[in-house]
């Protein structure tokens, strides 16, 4: 049996998650308690039940006591024949803010001693035991709901029929560095089309900046130098229970540079037997 945890922060996107995993086949359980889980895998696992993919989601209306134990209940879940993953949603504590405000729903955990604010802090702190053992993050901030349905769907669906699930992600320094990168690689020590004013106008989708990357020494010497280390490391992180992981790529303004060497690299691991996928976030 498959299991994936859902957890996250309270306007993260957790029931969203929740319903693109069941519209794509598995059995669903809303914030179950942490506690119980080991029972609940124990009665779906059965083979008279033939549920094969089964998501729960947990989050911070459960005990904390649980909570603190969730790390014991999940490894006595994997020392059972249950292939176990947890996708942990979260965002920004301003973008939390906001949303709440404007939906003007009260936070779970909010009450006449806890603010809204204090609330989002400490359900942060809650939910850490949780957070530390995820297999994929994913940060919702400017995420629409499109979107999170999108990479909930490619990243699980794709990897239930293939392999480790490698994203590609492309950024710009100057927005900021993906907060659920799990390796981060600088470009921009490399020659920059942004600088010819004849490719300024295109990205590295476009065949005028491919062609003028492909004949840089340096940006193939790069290319090859990342594809080496991520074929003799990657066997090492699916070996440690990796399911996904996230590459983030990025140059000054997120348009050029990184974009290029981002599609060279899915086109590469592609070919290979892991689900490569690729996501530029400042041509989103």
């Amino acid at each position: 049996m498959k299991l994936i945890i859902i957890s996250g922060r309270s306007g993260s996107g957790k029931t969203t998650c929740l319903h693109v995993l069941e519209d794509i086949g598995y059995y669903c359980v809303d914030n179950i308690p942490a506690s119980l889980l080991d029972a609940l895998s124990t009665r779906l696992s059965a083979d008279n039940l033939h549920l094969d993919q089964v998501a729960v989601s947990i989050d911070a209306r459960n005990i904390s006591e649980d909570l603190k134990q969730f790390p014991q209940i999940y490894d006595m879940l994997q020392t059972r024949a249950i292939e176990c993953q947890i996708i942990f949603l979260d965002a920004d504590d301003n973008t939390l803010l906001k949303r709440f405000s404007e939906t003007r729903r009260k936070h779970p955990l909010s009450n006449e001693h806890l603010g809204l604010m204090e609330a989002i802090v400490y359900e942060k702190e809650l939910l850490e035991p949780i957070a530390g053992l995820s297999s994929l993050t994913v940060n919702t901030s400017s995420l629409s709901l499109h979107q999170l349905r999108d990479i909930i769907k490619n990243r699980v669906a794709e990897h239930d029929r293939k392999g480790l699930a490698l994203q590609f992600q492309s950024f710009g320094f100057k927005h900021g560095i993906p907060v659920d990168a799990d390796m981060v690689y600088d470009t921009r020590c490399l020659p920059n089309p942004y600088w010819l004013p004849e490719l300024r106008p295109f990205t590295g989708l476009d065949e005028p900046v491919i062609s003028y990357m492909e004949q840089q020494p340096d940006v193939q010497e790069m290319l090859q130098n990342i594809i080496t280390f991520l074929e003799r490391w990657l066997p090492s992180f699916q070996a440690n229970n990796r399911s996904y992981i996230t590459v983030a790529i990025g140059c000054t303004g997120g348009q050029h540079r990184s974009v290029y060497l981002c599609e060279k690299l899915k086109q590469h691991f592609n070919s290979s037997s892991y689900n490569a996928q690729v996501r530029h976030k400042e041509l989103a």
